[in-house]
């Protein structure tokens, strides 16, 4: 479903747009996803509305068929690329599990800033931004998804995320549609 509109109070949750991920081989060229990405902080902000930036420092300790997810981690690999231009108004989260609702007490943070609906970007698209986009869902929250503001490792797997979940919970559309319906709504 395209972007129908924005709440009045839409929060930006950029998911995993760090140093080590954004180094990483992804389906679609990480300039390109940044870019669109400072498009959306830069509205957010100037428009005094809430931004959430999450890095990933960890995984959950349950074993999986491709073994450990993550690397060593060091403070350079979960450091936030710089291109977010991270603020002190923004809510910085540091998770340990796929969904940035898990643990982190995000869905207080949202509630207690009166956010009915939250605009989900970053990688991966059918990991941690599904993850995220999943439990918004089921939180309650209205979902947008910037499709030209996500990706993934696998390109197989961005495109069956974008073609057959996000639909199922979420209205998408482009970054350009996203700064329409906020340009409108507010």
């Amino acid at each position: 479903m395209p972007v129908t509109a924005l709440d009045p109070k839409p929060a930006l949750v950029v998911v995993d747009l760090q140093r080590g991920i954004v180094a990483l081989p992804l389906a679609h060229p990480a300039a390109a996803v940044l870019a669109r990405n400072a498009e959306l902080l830069t509205e957010f902000r100037r428009r005094g509305l809430p931004v959430v930036l999450v890095n990933v420092a960890g995984a959950p300790a349950g074993r999986t068929d491709h073994g450990p997810v993550f690397p060593v981690l060091t403070p350079e690999w979960t450091e936030l690329a710089p291109e977010l231009g991270a603020t002190t108004t923004d809510h910085l989260l540091t998770k340990h599990a796929r969904s940035a609702f898990t643990g982190t007490g995000l869905n207080e943070w949202l509630r207690d800033q009166d956010v009915t609906q939250v605009v989900v970007t970053g990688i991966a698209t059918s990991n941690g931004v599904e993850s995220t986009v999943r439990d918004a869902h089921e939180q309650g929250f209205h979902v947008t998804v910037a499709l030209d503001a996500v990706t993934d490792i696998d390109g197989a797997a961005h495109e069956h995320t974008v073609a057959t979940v996000y639909p199922r919970l979420a209205e998408t559309g482009t970054t350009r549609d996203i700064l329409k319906a906020l340009a409108e709504a507010h």
